[in-house]
């Protein structure tokens, strides 16, 4: 049989069995690229929010080291570590956060409860809605600091006043994500949940919570931030104790390293705050698939 004599298809067939090398380099390429390629941001760091912190501390220490930052106007790591050290000798340093412990925490408490009711009230019932929803995003738009005078004016400048304006700076946040995660519920489960009879406390329990538990875990992580930042502001007016009181009593010493401490001792605590939630959210909402994960 002459080579002329055989069919088109087997000469085709002996080209798509040659190897890669023995193909024309210009017009065939092998792909070398993963098959399965993760669009995400990648794997979870370990201790991932503490390194942006430990990068500034780095760039601080640098900056104090190499006298490129003023001590008088911000004082070196070594010194404010020094002189926390010396505040914790006499006692000062832990007296005064107890004390701003106790009110940041009463206030994050009441403000969490308060927050919560309202965001009941206000996501399953439309009067509700009409009736709260509005003055809550009027208190949405004016900061706390604003109040302050009224506060000051309606409660003096004792623990009362500095409780509720901690309370204020909480429960909106609280309320916002938690009325929002409410609303977001998928309607789906509504309607399950009516074929099936379920009574109203039954629905709430097991429909409702589960679904706004998302929207109030993350309110709750501003609401932690919330107490923190209003205590800074309320312990500084007239106060007698506190990490606020100490800090603008250094002011008037001038006494840099001191005020250092103090902010660096608010970021701390803020921090671990905001890093106890994120815990608790991971850990409850484990159930999710998310880009994060």
């Amino acid at each position: 049989m002459s080579a002329s004599s055989v069919p088109a298809t087997a000469t085709q067939d002996t080209t798509h069995d040659a190897t890669p090398t023995e193909r024309d380099p210009d017009t065939t390429r092998v792909d070398v690229r993963p098959l399965h390629r993760r669009l995400g941001p990648g794997d979870r760091i370990r201790f991932g929010s503490f390194l942006g912190v430990l990068v500034l501390l780095v760039v601080w220490s640098a900056g104090s080291a190499l006298g490129l930052i003023d001590q008088r106007i911000l004082s070196a790591p070594w010194t404010v570590f020094t002189t926390a050290g010396d505040l914790i000798a006499d006692g000062r340093l832990q007296q005064n956060l107890a004390i701003s412990a106790q009110r940041a925490f009463l206030g994050l408490g009441i403000g969490i409860v308060l927050g919560t009711i309202l965001a009941l009230v206000s996501g399953l019932s439309r009067w509700g809605e009409a009736l709260l929803d509005g003055p809550i995003q009027v208190k949405r738009a004016i900061p706390s600091l604003a109040l302050l005078p009224l506060l000051i004016l309606w409660a003096g400048i004792g623990e009362t006043m500095k409780v509720v304006t901690i309370t204020l700076g909480v429960f909106v946040p609280i309320y916002i994500h938690t009325h929002n995660g409410l609303r977001s519920i998928d309607s789906r489960y509504v309607e399950l949940a009516e074929t099936v009879g379920l009574r109203h406390w039954a629905f709430i329990r097991k429909v409702v919570l589960p679904g706004a538990l998302p929207g109030f875990l993350l309110g709750l992580r501003f609401a932690v931030t919330g107490a923190w930042l209003s205590l800074v502001v309320v312990e500084q007016i007239n106060s007698t104790s506190g990490i606020g009181y100490m800090m603008e009593l250094a002011r008037t010493y001038g006494q840099t390293e001191i005020i250092i401490v103090g902010l660096v001792l608010y970021g701390l605590l803020g921090l671990l705050s905001d890093g106890a939630v994120r815990l608790v959210q991971r850990r409850a909402l484990s159930w999710r698939r998310t880009l994060a994960d």
